[in-house]
């Protein structure tokens, strides 16, 4: 449980480092994506680039299970 935890701490730090690098490709802003802008605020749900990272990462790990 520690190494998973430990992985996935740098991970999450290796995606907040590269974030400006990621926008400019367009990950984050997919045809898909939930954005709503209001008077008082925004809500944005990126539920399309979820599901595009969840299918690379899982395509990935099995692969590398292999």
């Amino acid at each position: 449980m520690q190494r998973t935890l430990i992985i996935l701490g740098l991970v999450l730090v290796a995606a907040g480092l590269l974030w400006p690098w990621l926008t400019k490709i367009g990950l984050g802003r997919l045809p898909g994506d939930i954005h709503i802008e209001g008077e008082n605020g925004g809500f944005y749900f990126p539920i399309v680039t979820c599901l595009v990272i969840s299918i690379v990462l899982s395509v990935l790990l099995w692969i590398f299970r292999r």
